[in-house]
């Protein structure tokens, strides 16, 4: 399966911004997937991610994002969504998003989408 990230853009402190990654040439449903963000100069950090359906569909948020970030998932679209509300400054980072059997996901990569937040 390849994963698509896209829906990032510009946005003001305090904005709200929703990705999407999308699935070809498989399907989501055995797959856990996660959201990772990369910023200039750091590693790649996990953000969240959420379990296969076929397991307990389950979700994990890193401590940053806690309470602002929402990762849900549209089996019938095939797709992942990261709802992001409260942006901050250090969240401008390139998206991506990524397959695994278990949490974090982050198997394989695709192209990331790129998140600004201008203050």
């Amino acid at each position: 399966v390849q994963l698509q990230a896209s829906g990032g853009g510009l946005v003001q402190t305090g904005g709200s911004l929703r990705l999407s990654c999308t699935a070809s040439g498989g399907t989501l449903r055995y797959y856990a997937i996660g959201w990772f963000r990369q910023a200039p100069g750091k590693e790649r950090e996990a953000v969240s991610c959420i379990s296969s359906s076929d397991t307990d569909g389950s979700t994990e948020y890193s401590d940053s994002v806690k309470g602002r970030f929402t990762i849900s998932s549209d089996i019938a679209k095939n797709t992942v969504y990261l709802q992001m509300n409260s942006l901050k400054s250090e969240d401008t980072a390139v998206y991506y998003c990524g397959p695994g059997f278990a949490c974090p996901g982050g198997d394989m990569w695709g192209e990331g989408t790129q998140v600004t937040v201008s203050s």
